[in-house]
């Protein structure tokens, strides 16, 4: 290749700042002022030749001084593109219409809108709610469904809660204002896996306590389940009911690793661990194998409790596992109280690209398959559903309650009424708003008791307007929705109703035979309630490439 032998133009800046330097440098000596100006082109001439002679970055070398407005450039892209560039409607992922509704719900300032639909009505996937033309009267928006009908200790939960957030990945301030807002909502705060620290417990809110892989708050130093810790947080009259992470719709299937350094006094108490150094929460759980040995392990957890009810949360997977899951019920008679679908979309927590892109079904199909596998094996009645993945809204509510879900949670959205700003920095420890951050610096500036009235807003403005939404369309409590209800249109000519999109099975197909719906035909048969693995027929399929 020929060297070229003329200067490069890229180099210009570099030699413009030097030669600025040597200019400014003896006139100011000489005039005796103007310092400033010798001293900003000596740095800018130190940083390029600094830039000139790394080897970490090309563009640099090739660009020296001139490739950093690149990288300032690129740096606030994402503020650049939110604040100026996307439409109120674009969800990245949320959008500024769907942030606003809550901004505006959690101040309890108005909320309305002017001069019709930013949304496009005649574009494929719209969907709507009808009205009636003789709407009723809906006195209260407190809207409640029993969860452990048959528990000693049933309990009646909103229809639209706190999702799981753990703190050390939120802030104290952040997770004392969610709680402080559930108490004055009378709805409940998912404690998320970390267990439940003393900022949780001080406001007094209702909790379900996560029990994930790490066992946190009732393990052995090894990391297995410790019973006597369990049963001591358990009988807490504030732990209302006891929830065991499977997955969750951010990373399913991926562990994860809480550094050292990020092991303080408060994350290390509430967890159970020791301070400052690494804590692990595997992939999956150590305190059973099997689906059988599941149920098995939510009995016990039921007995510890005192008779609260015990469920599960979970992202679909392979359809094969679930099934063992529900065949290992009908087996056994044992049954969780409650499931809890987390969709594909969902992201509170840090996880690689692909997982939070690729993996996992979304929370439409996700609660699709749930209920109808309950249903079609009559089990429906005797589990509770809940549902989270990007509900923000009545309209989110009311559709995902109309899927088959008894009621909803929601994380990112009660970040919002915090006020979170979707600066996408949850995982550097640098959040502006101080909610995802250990950083005291920084949380410490989200005031408890102005952020504490904005959750409790966000809920009750959001419940009232599923009120009006219900009271508009003829109905008197979400329970009564269904997939009639639910209008999208699939083409600029065509609408089709939840029931007519979606299949639905009938109480006791399942048990019947075949279905007539592929995925419950192929997989349903050849699951097993003592095994997750895959059917005889997969594991063929994956000792070759001949399909």
């Amino acid at each position: 290749m020929a060297r070229t032998t003329t200067f490069p133009f890229r180099y210009a800046t570099l030699v413009i700042c030097a030669s600025g330097l040597l200019i400014t440098l003896p006139l100011s000596i000489y005039l005796g002022g103007w310092y400033l100006l010798p001293v900003v082109f000596a740095a800018l001439t130190i940083l390029g030749v600094r830039d000139m002679l790394q080897t970490n970055h090309t563009i640099s070398r090739n660009y020296p001084i001139l490739a950093h407005f690149r990288y300032f450039l690129e740096s606030i892209g994402p503020e650049i593109r939110q604040y100026f560039i996307e439409s109120d409607t674009e969800e990245r992922p949320f959008s500024r219409e769907q942030r606003t509704i809550i901004y505006q719900r959690a101040k309890n300032v108005l909320d309305k809108r002017p001069y019709g639909s930013l949304l496009g009505m005649y574009d494929e996937g719209f969907e709507w709610i009808n009205y009636s033309m003789r709407p009723v009267e809906i006195k209260d928006s407190d809207f409640r469904i029993e969860i452990g009908k048959h528990c000693a200790k049933p309990y009646k939960a909103s229809v639209f809660n706190i999702s799981a957030m753990s703190f050390g990945s939120l802030s104290a301030n952040a997770i004392l204002s969610l709680n402080k807002g559930a108490k004055l909502g009378n709805f409940y705060h998912d404690t998320g896996e970390g267990s439940i620290s003393r900022y949780h417990r001080e406001p007094g809110g209702d909790l379900v306590w996560e029990i994930g892989s790490g066992y946190f708050g009732c393990r052995h130093e090894d990391g297995s389940f410790n019973e006597e810790m369990f049963r001591k947080n358990a009988a807490l009259d504030q732990v209302k009911m006891i929830e065991v992470k499977l997955s969750q719709g951010a990373k399913p299937g991926h562990g994860g690793i809480l550094p050292g350094e990020k092991v303080t006094a408060e994350i290390a108490q509430a967890r159970g661990v020791e301070v400052g150094k690494d804590v692990v929460s595997p992939a999956r759980h150590s305190a059973f194998s099997t689906p059988i040995e599941m149920l098995d392990f939510i009995e016990k957890l039921r007995e510890l409790s005192g008779g609260k009810p015990v469920g599960f949360k979970l992202a679909i997977g392979h359809p094969w596992e679930w099934f063992a899951i529900v065949k290992a019920m009908l087996e056994t008679g044992k049954k969780p109280d409650f499931i809890v679908v987390d969709g594909g979309e969902g992201g509170t927590g840090a996880a690689p690209l692909e997982f939070i892109n690729r993996l996992g079904v979304p929370m439409t199909e996700a609660l699709l398959l749930v209920h109808n596998t309950l249903v079609g094996t009559n089990l429906r009645e005797h589990i509770a559903i809940g549902a989270a993945g990007k509900i923000t809204s009545a309209f989110n509510i009311a559709r995902t309650l109309a899927l088959g879900a008894d009621w909803c949670n929601a994380a990112r959205g009660y970040m919002f009424a915090l006020g979170c700003i979707q600066s996408l920095s949850c995982h550097t420890g640098k959040c502006p708003s101080g909610v995802a951050t250990q950083d005291p610096r920084r949380g410490n500036k989200l005031d408890v008791e102005d952020k504490s009235q904005r959750v409790y807003n966000f809920h009750k403005n959001t419940l009232d307007a599923l009120k009006n939404l219900l009271a508009a369309s003829g109905l008197k409590h979400p329970s009564e929705l269904g997939p009639e209800h639910i209008l999208s249109r699939t083409s600029k000519t065509e609408i089709h109703s939840y029931l007519e999109l979606f299949p639905y099975l009938e109480p006791g197909d399942l048990l019947k035979g075949e279905t007539g719906i592929r995925v419950y035909d192929k997989y349903w048969p050849d699951a097993r309630s003592e095994s997750f693995d895959p059917p005889e027929f997969i594991r063929e399929l994956r000792k070759t490439k001949l399909r």
